[in-house]
């Protein structure tokens, strides 16, 4: 469950609050569990409630939505293909690095849409905020992460350039 909250928080002391005041409720809400799922899902998203809950109380940047019809805007198309990246060993441990360098708001949005699967209605529930609040956050999360694996694959190929010469 550290790795959940890892996803949420901006370093391991802040995960760790949000995994230490998460089991609280485990053990205070036990009794509720009614074997209807995996006992595992059913932490998990009070890890991640938990860490929802974190984020409203230390609140510290304001979402912005820049683009009221941003179903025009965002599509597939603008984010650049991720298979160019295979050859420069991009591993998991990486990109999650990448996406905790994120601003809050963004790195809130990117877990719950592409990693937990959350609809942009949901996040919107979750969070109170719009729907194009949430698209907007996500597109601009895309493109971020983006610029960051470019110039990473762009430091991959300058390393291995300089290797062979």
């Amino acid at each position: 469950m550290l790795g959940v909250c890892m996803r949420y928080a901006r370093n391991r002391s802040e995960a760790e609050d949000i995994l230490q005041e998460g089991f609280i409720k485990v053990f205070m809400n036990i009794c509720r569990f009614r074997q209807e799922g995996s006992f595992e899902g059913w932490i998990r998203r009070i890890m991640i409630n938990t860490a929802i809950d974190h984020y409203h109380k230390n609140r510290l940047v304001d979402f912005q939505s820049d683009f009221d019809h941003l179903d025009d805007i965002v599509d597939a198309s603008q984010i650049q293909d991720d298979n160019k990246y295979n050859a420069y060993d991009l591993s998991c441990d990486t990109l999650l690095a990448m996406i905790r360098t994120l601003p809050p708001g963004y790195q809130l949005i990117f877990n719950l849409y592409a990693i937990e699967g959350c609809s942009h209605r949901e996040i919107a529930d979750l969070l109170n905020i719009s729907v194009s609040t949430s698209k907007s956050q996500l597109f601009k999360a895309r493109k971020s992460v983006q610029k960051k694996i470019d110039e990473y694959s762009s430091k991959k190929i300058k390393d291995q350039h300089h290797e062979e010469g």
